[in-house]
């Protein structure tokens, strides 16, 4: 009887193999890949962005070398390392809650680093894209919530296996040799949530990139590893307090699950989002601030020890506001936009009025994804509920999209940006125009 496949020689065949994915799946690669180039231009002039491409850019460069956000050149792995913690230094990238973390920042770069190197053409680089942000998935979601409590950033250990899968496709490794490379990956994927609140967390998805980027090359040099270096005994997963969840990877090659992708529309913690959005859909229905008497906001009990400060007095304290945040978007703030959370905002009288009307309330019967807004005014009461894990269609997180990204680098630089991504593999043979535009900065305030 023929022993059955090693979890890395699975998911070997499904990224070396010829599925690419469906249109669905397309559609939303093209819009995490807008949406990670608009905020890595944003984030290119953040601290941790400058120490990452200082590093880059001392490392021995080579003619063949990789492209830096912000500008300058460096080996693959080295710029790998920087455009993946260059692009989560804002935290305002894409978010799975599968696969429990932010696959692009990871696998994105990656992937352009190879293909860059390897003089790729965009319909490789898309591909390469695709099956890396699935492995991801599939990884983060066999991994499993027990990791995650466990202290390990899933955007660091999840993601570095899907950078490898990007890698490796783009240097045409056969599964083959692509399954030592993900075993490879297996000694050392890391990350830790300690790091949260400090340069180590971007870094994390850097590291991460770096990881496979180097992966790939050994196997593509011959190097070999443990087989069942992820799920063996002594593998990452038991290692690493993996759950080994076996219907993670159903339907691999053929149902697609990175289209549960959330996106951010609002510069402050995620888990203000689903509120933020459900007060979005008042407003549009024509609630204005002075009618309301009180604004009571119900959300899983978990987010009230991450995000509930209730008078919150920097910038950062109001990323983490359930209260102001309400009132911000009651207010007209554009919540999207980096500078409104500031000390000035926090301080605002009608905002602080606005802010102490709001009560939050702990509700277990929501998900952590949902929250539920009642507004209580003279004429009675108006709810509103919202999911971020409802499924969204490209059509229409499109223009939210080009909206936040006109917010972070202009109107024009952003619409700029989005025709370049749009062309990709429509008849662009090259990453020229896209690598142009991350290189040089363009489209930063």
């Amino acid at each position: 009887m023929k022993d059955a496949m090693t979890l890395a020689q699975t998911l070997a065949r499904f990224a070396a193999g010829p599925a690419t994915g469906d249109a669905r799946m397309r559609s939303f690669v093209r819009l995490s890949l807008f949406d990670w180039a608009t905020v890595g231009l944003a984030g290119r002039q953040e601290p941790v962005a400058r120490a990452a491409r200082a590093m880059a850019r001392d490392s021995a460069a080579s003619a063949g070398g990789a492209t830096l956000i912000g500008g300058g050149r460096a080996p693959a792995a080295a710029a790998a390392l920087a455009n993946g913690a260059v692009s989560h230094a804002l935290d305002y990238d894409d978010t799975h809650f599968g696969h429990i973390g932010h696959p692009s920042v990871a696998v994105i770069p990656a992937a352009l680093a190879a293909a860059e190197t390897a003089q790729a053409g965009a319909s490789e680089f898309l591909d390469a894209v695709a099956v890396g942000l699935e492995t991801a998935c599939r990884i983060g979601a066999w991994l499993g919530r027990p990791h995650y409590e466990a202290g390990f950033h899933q955007t660091g250990t999840s993601g570095a296996f899907g950078a490898t899968a990007a890698a490796a496709r783009i240097w045409g490794l056969d599964a083959a040799t692509m399954a030592e490379a993900l075993c490879l990956t297996a000694t050392r994927a890391a990350g830790l949530k300690s790091q949260f609140g400090t340069m180590g967390k971007p870094l994390n998805a850097g590291f991460a990139a770096e990881v496979g980027v180097t992966s790939a090359l050994l196997a593509r040099a011959g190097a070999t590893s443990a087989p069942d270096a992820i799920e063996g005994p002594q593998g990452f997963g038991p290692t690493h307090a993996g759950s080994a969840e076996a219907a993670a990877l159903d339907g691999l090659g053929t149902d697609w699950v990175f289209p549960g992708i959330s996106y951010k529309f609002h510069a402050c913690c995620h888990g203000l989002h689903a509120m933020l959005e459900a007060v979005r859909i008042l407003r549009a229905e024509g609630l204005r601030p002075e009618e309301v008497t009180q604004l009571t906001i119900r959300t899983h009990p978990r987010w009230l020890a991450v995000c509930n400060l209730p008078e919150p007095a920097t910038g950062l304290q109001a990323k983490f506001s359930y209260r102001l945040a309400a009132a911000m978007m009651l207010a007209g703030v554009d919540t999207a936009a980096l500078d409104v959370y500031s000390e000035e905002t926090c301080a605002r009288a009608d905002l602080c009025a606005l802010r102490d009307r709001v009560v939050v309330a702990p509700d277990s019967s929501l998900s952590d994804s949902e929250a539920r807004v009642s507004v209580t005014t003279r004429d009675g009461i108006r709810e509103a509920h919202h999911d971020i894990l409802a499924a969204g269609d490209p059509e229409s997180l499109a223009p939210r999209l080009r909206a936040k990204s006109a917010t972070l680098l202009g109107v024009g630089p952003a619409e700029d940006l989005w025709s370049v991504v749009a062309a990709l593999g429509e008849g662009e043979p090259t990453l020229a125009a896209l690598v142009q535009r991350m290189g040089g900065g363009q489209g930063t305030r």
